[in-house]
């Protein structure tokens, strides 16, 4: 007989159906159709829980007529839109549609295909690249002093900058026909890695001709003629470049600079031409004081139509050689006491010729769309490569300096309140690491995308700068007394600079990676926009119904996806197929909430959602762990031994899952209707909220990975310099370590024995007199004094005289 063991079973298959399968609407409208039948027929449903169903059913139903709902529902929407939607700007509309999507999407549209992820081509460096790493950037490494160069020179040495030139270190991504490198974006990144774990300074003055530069620019929009004069110029170090966005009143908002070119004609070299009179205040543009080529983004405008009817032809960007007359350079601004050089520019009535407008006359208006395309590509290279690089630097180091510095006769990474500052050292680094080489395969994979990078940007800057203050709470005062023996206190300095750059992190959070991503990634909403936008009439009802139909499909897909998935606590939900699948399943479940999450948030606020910057925030969080969650999973199965990695990998996970459960927590919580928020809340989490920091067990282990000499502490830390000169401020610690491990052992085993040195003789006494007593042998009295003197020289500060600068006692 057809009751409830049937029928329970027939409507979860139905519901996990529609949760796997997006199926079309007359699919699930004929099945649930006969399962609500059934239930009544067999008496199995009560009358209530009919009716209910039915109306729903019902709705459903009629959506299904396209005249009613022509009707009744997208004509009044389509109506409703276009009186919401504001006007928007070329420049805005460049923005928008700058660069291409990736991983970011499936996650967004809350059914991830692991599948896709997986082959993601892993990011892999060619023979030469990996030559110029293990010879050039290590000898470059090997020339710098960070001390002396932000202390004493306040610049890199002339023979530094000699050696960049000549070795093409601002010629990475130019290619080989022009002089260049020619180096893929994973070159790119693993030599700013390099550099920045030695020098911060000179890695920013590296990165940044290879990120957003004159050389990216006209690689992608420059004329056949630009390209042949300028980037052999580039390459070989005659030209400095240096581009010119920031101005006194437009800092995050680029868009509205007010720098003009107008659009006239004037002699140049003894002949009239055709050209632009530009007038710019720029400022916080790196490698200005010292640019021999500028690069600069302003408004052109043509007001007596030399070019046609259109007035304010929009941002456009060009290349102006520094001796231009009425360019002005030379000044220069300290960034956080930070040597690289970095000022402001200004030009007065500067006339160029149209050649000098990159990609030449065709190419005015574009600018926008030149600088989105290009910043997304550096903002997911450079600076990301700068946060790994502090991640590694403090993992390693953080890890041996607790290892080594003891209190109470005890390591101080064996203290709790150390060793969970350890975890998230490690933990953290190895989310940047995964987040850094997703990034990267997917450059490789011919994506560009402004979200996914922003993503990057934002969060591994920010992670580093939990890193970083984490190490330097390890080091106590240690770390607060600066000087050649400190390898801390300029990656502190740092820190504002990477979190301030290339959009500043609180607005890319609050306004960029949910407010652009929610326009790119969803299947719907652009076009719905651009229905409403560009249409009338008869044709635009036609279409916006199209779309409206599909899209609330698309909602209630996803709404049974994630009610099922939540439901299971996500065993029904999609997974990888590898050792982390149930991980994967978890990242399924929490994408489908965060896919319904946001489509009723858009219908809520429709267009003052853009003012909802805190909630827009909580979105970019659950976002932006999403995608580095998913790294986590893809970097972990990449690794030569996954037991030993297993500790870092689980922690950063459950700290993923942890942050993006806790940011959808919080936007159901704040949703704009507090009554939707609370029936989202028991369709979504009907079993409420289970996901956990990381277990106080799971951070001890991974700790205990950076104490030791573990092959993942050599993997955490790949790619950064080593030195290995005792003399070094870090050559130190790694010509310490492995005597100081030993030592301890040998303590350990004398403590145990209860052979411990007498309170009233000093250290060596002490040993001399366990010697006699043949309680040690000599080469151990050796092992402890060596260790001993090693030691001292790890935790010395650097003293200086007093009313002498920089003058060391």
């Amino acid at each position: 007989m057809f009751g409830w063991e049937v029928f329970i079973p027939l409507m979860i298959i139905l519901l996990i159906a529609i949760a796997r399968i997006q199926m079309p609407l007359w699919a699930w409208l004929s099945s649930t159709a006969f399962m609500l039948s059934a239930g009544f027929w067999y008496q199995i449903l009560s009358y209530g829980y009919l009716v209910s169903l039915t109306t729903l059913w019902f709705t459903a139903f009629l959506i299904h007529i396209t005249p009613l709902r022509k009707a009744c529902l997208s004509i009044p929407a389509l109506a409703h839109l276009q009186r919401m939607l504001p006007p928007i700007s070329k420049t805005e509309e460049q923005a928008l549609q700058a660069g291409s999507e990736g991983w970011e999407k499936e996650l967004f549209q809350g059914n991830p295909h692991w599948k896709t992820l997986h082959q993601y081509p892993l990011a892999t460096l060619d023979e030469h690249e990996q030559q110029f790493l293990d010879h050039e950037v290590n000898q470059l490494c090997g020339m710098l002093n960070d001390w002396e160069i932000n202390q004493e020179l306040n610049d890199l040495p002339p023979e530094v900058w000699d050696y960049l030139k000549q070795h093409g270190f601002f010629a990475l991504n130019i290619p080989k026909e022009y002089g260049g490198k020619g180096f893929s974006s994973t070159a790119h990144s693993h030599v700013i890695v390099k550099i920045a774990s030695r020098s911060v300074t000179a890695a920013v003055t590296v990165m940044v001709p290879n990120s957003l530069g004159p050389a990216e620019l006209l690689l992608r929009y420059g004329t056949t003629e630009q390209k042949d004069h300028h980037l052999p110029r580039l390459a070989s170090g005659q030209d400095i470049p240096c581009f010119a966005l920031t101005a006194p009143t437009a800092g995050s908002d680029a868009a509205s600079i007010p720098d003009t070119g107008i659009v006239c004609k004037d002699m140049f070299e003894g002949e009239e031409v055709l050209g632009l009179r530009l007038n710019w205040d720029k400022r916080y543009i790196t490698l200005a004081p010292i640019a021999t080529l500028l690069g600069l983004a302003f408004k052109a405008e043509d007001p007596d139509h030399l070019l046609g009817d259109t007035v304010h032809i929009g941002m456009s960007c060009a290349l102006i050689p520094t001796d231009t007359t009425g360019v002005q350079i030379g000044h220069r601004h300290q960034p956080m006491g930070l040597a690289f050089l970095n000022g402001p520019t200004q030009g007065k009535d500067v006339f160029i010729p149209m050649d000098f407008v990159i990609g030449g006359q065709a190419q005015l208006g574009n600018g926008w769309m030149m600088l989105m395309e290009c910043l997304a590509t550096g903002r997911g290279i450079s600076l990301p490569a700068l946060s790994v690089a502090s991640g590694k630097l403090c993992s390693r180091y953080g890890g041996a300096y607790a290892r080594m510095r003891e209190q109470f006769h005890l390591p101080i990474g064996r203290f709790e309140g150390v060793e969970e500052v350890l975890a998230r050292i490690a933990g953290f680094t190895y989310i940047m690491e995964s987040g850094r080489q997703l990034m990267l395969s997917s450059l490789a994979a011919g994506e560009h995308s402004a979200v996914s990078s922003a993503i990057i940007k934002c969060y591994l800057t920010e992670y580093m700068r939990d890193v970083v203050n984490d190490a330097m709470d390890i080091h106590g005062g240690r770390a607060i007394s600066a000087g050649p023996s400190n390898y801390l206190s300029f990656a502190y300095q740092a820190i504002p600079v990477g979190i301030t750059v290339e959009g500043a992190n609180i607005l890319t959070r609050s306004l960029i990676i949910f407010g652009q991503g929610s326009i790119r990634c969803h299947p719907y909403l652009q076009a719905e926009i651009n229905a409403a936008r560009n249409n009338r009439g008869h044709e635009a009802i036609k279409q916006f119904d199209s779309l409206l139909f599909s899209h609330i499909g698309y909602v209630f897909s996803n709404m049974v996806r994630a009610f099922v998935y939540s439901l299971s606590r996500g065993r029904l939900a999609p997974h990888d197929g590898t050792s982390t699948a149930h991980y994967a399943r978890h990242l399924s479940m929490l994408s489908a909430i965060f896919a319904v999450c946001s489509d009723f948030t858009l219908l809520t606020l429709g267009g003052s959602f853009r003012r909802k910057e805190k909630l827009s925030g909580r979105f970019s969080d659950a976002l932006g762990h999403l995608y580095l969650g998913s790294a986590v999973l893809k970097h972990y199965q990449t690794s030569p031994d996954l037991e030993e990695d297993k500790p870092a990998m689980q922690w950063a996970i459950k700290h993923c899952l942890h942050r993006i459960e806790h940011s959808l927590d919080e936007i159901l919580r704040h949703f704009p209707s507090h009554w939707l928020g609370k029936v989202l809340r028991l369709i979504l989490m009907p079993l409420g909220k289970r996901f956990r920091a990381p277990h106080d067990n799971l951070g001890r282990a991974l700790a205990e990975l950076l104490l030791c000499q573990s092959d993942f502490r050599e993997r955490l830390s790949s790619g950064m310099y080593i030195n290995q000169d005792p003399e070094d401020c870090t050559g130190k610690l790694e010509h310490a370590l492995p005597h100081i491990i030993l030592a301890q052992a040998i303590e350990r085993r004398l403590y145990q024995a209860k052979k411990k040195i007498p309170q009233n003789l000093d250290y060596r006494a002490g040993l001399d007199l366990l010697l006699e007593q043949d309680k040690i042998t000599q080469k151990e009295l050796d092992q402890l004094i060596k260790a001993r003197d090693l030691l001292a020289s790890v935790i010395a500060v650097d003293a200086f005289n007093h009313g002498a600068k920089h003058e060391q006692s």
